[in-house]
């Protein structure tokens, strides 16, 4: 499917690896230029960016609140900018319960998943009235309307994030600016599988095998299996798209293989 991105430009955050990674090749394949900002420029980004003139790779940590200016001016010298992706975040399992979840851990869990996205957001929303419009989508979490004590400060930053969006479509819509989140359950990514990950974590604490981790996470979800990253950057791609999803603002997209239940 033409999703009319040829040519356009966008901001992907986190893109190193991961979701955001697929995000960029995704856009990519779709004709878009893309700024692919993260904390560092990974081999798999290098790879990405060496192949072609479509992706300017540029390190930046986004808790720095002089980057999203600057991330913008790099768009700008590509063309009006026409799609932000706030991808950047990241979780850590708080086995010791909520007590054990610090002052400065609450903070600097919404440092990562909640404030640097709304600084993106306010930085690159000058550019996008100047374009006539455009789309910003924000990757949340399921645990966003899945709240996990295993999770709290987490849970409770993405929830903050889909407020946030939601809200702001409300009074960026009749400028043409579209908002939307989309809300991953498990993801095949090191997130959650890798060295340090979720699985690694509660399979530490628990005195338990990873792989055991994994395939309980697997039951819970319908299609028993994890969301592949490429489907996510799908779904970011479409909801980006001002072709195909003209429309549609203001929404929370759970992508989860059916682990959670509600209407």
């Amino acid at each position: 499917m033409d999703l009319g991105l040829e040519g356009a430009v966008a901001i992907v955050t986190g893109a190193g690896r991961g979701i955001g990674l697929a995000v960029t090749r995704t856009l990519v394949a779709e004709g878009a230029h893309v700024v692919a900002a993260s904390r560092t420029i990974t081999p798999a980004l290098s790879e990405v960016a060496e192949n072609g003139d479509s992706v300017r790779a540029v390190a930046a940590d986004l808790t720095d609140s002089a980057v999203a200016d600057r991330l913008v001016a790099h768009a700008s010298e590509l063309g009006p900018l026409r799609v932000l992706v706030n991808n950047v975040g990241g979780v850590r399992p708080r086995t010791g319960g909520f007590s054990s979840v610090t002052d400065e851990e609450w903070m600097g869990t919404f440092q990562l998943d909640t404030l640097t996205a709304i600084r993106m957001t306010r930085a690159a929303l000058p550019a996008l009235r100047a374009a006539g419009g455009g789309a910003i989508v924000t990757v949340a979490s399921v645990n966003a309307r899945l709240p996990d004590p295993l999770v709290i400060d987490y849970s409770a930053a993405k929830a903050a994030l889909v407020s946030f969006s939601k809200a702001l479509s409300k009074e960026v819509g009749p400028a043409g600016i579209r908002i939307n989140t989309v809300s991953p359950g498990p993801v095949a990514t090191d997130l959650w599988l890798g060295d340090g990950g979720v699985a690694a974590t509660l399979s530490a604490t628990a005195g338990s095998v990873r792989a055991d981790v994994v395939a309980g996470a697997e039951a819970s979800m319908v299609t028993g299996r994890f969301t592949k990253p490429d489907e996510v950057a799908a779904l970011v791609a479409f909801l980006a798209s001002d072709l195909v999803a003209g429309n549609l603002t203001g929404a929370d997209i759970v992508i989860d293989g059916g682990l959670t239940a509600e209407l």
